[in-house]
């Protein structure tokens, strides 16, 4: 791993507050195993859709990172609000650890190449070294649009709130049983589903795109992530908004922007079509 991922890593060690917080939601979660019921498993459903669909896949990705598509103020602020209920950090550190990924792309500089193997894109690169805990100069790089937009600041500043609000409104809608479901459970599930678009779909796939990086597309963390699955388009045309190309990749969340379209809060919609083909950076192993 040390030839691989940026050794500067290796220098901070356990990062112990991440470790803390995996541990704390995976055993929250575990009850899970004996309070099923149907009305607990929709408040985990209808809360992965808020939160990993409109929120970080539409609102952190598409829409702040890449800036696929332009939106109501209002909007953006309303995703981005649902985003932090993921609890994978506040938006600032994301986005800005996202624009690294593409910036370096399974190189020693990508915060979780896929080069070291499974584990370490999917959860090793959150529990080991700085993960998303970036200076603030690297901070003012990668994202002086966010920092200079005094809403997004305030979400990133009370980005736990959210889901603290969310854990009040489910435990007076169906007791603790259902805080268990559609607060802990939604989390780990969001993580996992989330890090298999860094580990499964930088792994396993089809890589119709020469892009110089390890992305594939892949059908199951597709499913799984609303259509992000569709990475190795993705990141031949980083800035489209569509992800799935074929007629056979779903990608519901190009079907809420196609919406969002209809109700006129996307416009200036960038698609592949439109696209130069992306600069292939140096991929030095």
């Amino acid at each position: 791993m040390q030839n691989v991922v940026d050794l500067e890593q290796h220098r901070y060690g356990v990062n112990w507050k991440n470790v803390a917080s995996v541990t704390f939601f995976h055993a929250l979660a575990i009850p899970m195993l004996w309070t099923f019921s149907w009305e607990n498993l929709a408040a985990l459903l209808i809360g992965n859709w808020m939160v990993g669909s409109l929120g970080v896949g539409l609102g952190w990705h598409r829409l702040l990172t890449h800036r696929s598509f332009k939106s109501p103020k209002w909007l953006e602020y309303v995703l981005s609000i649902f985003a932090t209920m993921s609890m994978q950090d506040p938006p600032d550190k994301w986005i800005a650890t996202h624009r690294m990924h593409h910036a370096f792309v399974d190189t020693d500089k990508d915060p979780h190449s896929a080069r070291p193997g499974f584990l370490w894109p999917h959860i090793g690169w959150v529990v080991w070294g700085k993960a998303q805990d970036h200076d603030d100069a690297t901070m003012k790089r990668y994202i002086p649009d966010l920092l200079k937009d005094r809403g997004h600041r305030l979400i990133s500043q009370f980005y736990f709130v959210p889901i603290i609000i969310s854990a009040f409104i489910l435990f007076a809608i169906g007791g603790w049983s259902m805080v268990v479901w559609g607060v802990a459970g939604r989390v780990v599930f969001g993580w996992h589903t989330t890090w298999f678009v860094n580990s499964l779909s930088h792994m396993y796939g089809g890589r119709p795109h020469e892009t110089g990086d390890l992305s594939t597309n892949n059908w199951f963390v597709a499913i799984l992530t609303f259509g992000e699955g569709w990475h190795n388009n993705h990141h031949m045309w980083p800035t489209s908004a569509r992800h799935g190309l074929k007629w056979y990749q779903f990608d519901q969340n190009w079907i809420t922007i196609r919406l969002f379209e209809k109700l006129g809060w996307a416009k200036d919609i960038k698609l592949y079509d439109t696209e130069k083909p992306p600069v292939v950076l140096n991929q030095a192993a």
